[in-house]
């Protein structure tokens, strides 16, 4: 089974294959990894690519009491995208809409804090965003970030991870949103990102704000 040592290692991997993608640096791009795993991901594609690295931080809204029922999503700069079919399908949630959001906004911007501090988001509108996680297993997360990073204006979306299972990676690049899927590594009978590193230890909040902090600096 082919694996990566770490996430830095995994990082380096995708960076090569943007590159050659990009057909060199892509400054004019921004690489946004998903907390917290794709943040160690991202830091050496971002570095490769000569382009600004940030944090993309997500919340699905859940039907009130099926929580993992989204009836839509939240992101930084106000962006919000709606699941209509569910909000159909259950017709207290709509009215439950804006409390559950108020509810979720609070955690994001919680999260925002302890990730970026006081530091703003890097602005999308009009650029080529580059999204990265350190594996794709359902997709869920990596399907919301897609319609959040879209929302802010993005006027590009590629996804990019080291590792990924194939009918999840298929429903992304099945997105309107989404214009380019990278994955180095797509098994068949894929069964858990964490199989696919040596080292894949949970990465912690003070180290994905490390990261960025140090992106910010150079």
């Amino acid at each position: 089974m082919d694996t990566f040592t770490n996430r830095d290692e995994a990082g380096r991997a995708l960076a090569d294959r943007l590159l050659a993608e990009f057909g060199g640096p892509a400054p004019a791009a921004v690489v946004l990894g998903l907390p917290r795993g794709g943040v160690p991901v991202a830091a050496p594609v971002a570095a490769a690519l000569g382009a600004p690295l940030d944090v993309l931080v997500v919340r699905k809204l859940g039907v009130p009491g099926r929580a993992e029922l989204a009836m839509g999503a939240i992101g930084e700069a106000g962006a919000r995208v709606l699941n209509d079919d569910v909000l159909a399908g259950f017709r207290a949630a709509r009215a439950e809409l804006a409390a559950v959001e108020r509810r979720e906004r609070a955690e994001l911007e919680a999260r925002v804090t302890r990730f970026r501090g006081g530091a703003e988001p890097i602005p999308l509108t009009g650029r080529t965003a580059v999204l990265v996680d350190d594996g794709v297993a359902t997709g869920a997360t990596m399907r919301v970030a897609c319609r959040v990073a879209h929302a802010r204006g993005a006027a590009r979306l590629i996804v990019a991870t080291p590792v990924g299972a194939p009918e999840s990676l298929a429903e992304i690049a099945a997105m309107p949103e989404v214009d380019e899927v990278i994955c180095l590594l797509a098994p068949p009978g894929f069964m858990a990102v964490g199989m696919h590193y040596l080292d894949f230890r949970q990465t912690e909040d003070a180290e994905v704000a490390r990261m960025l902090a140090a992106a910010r600096s150079d």
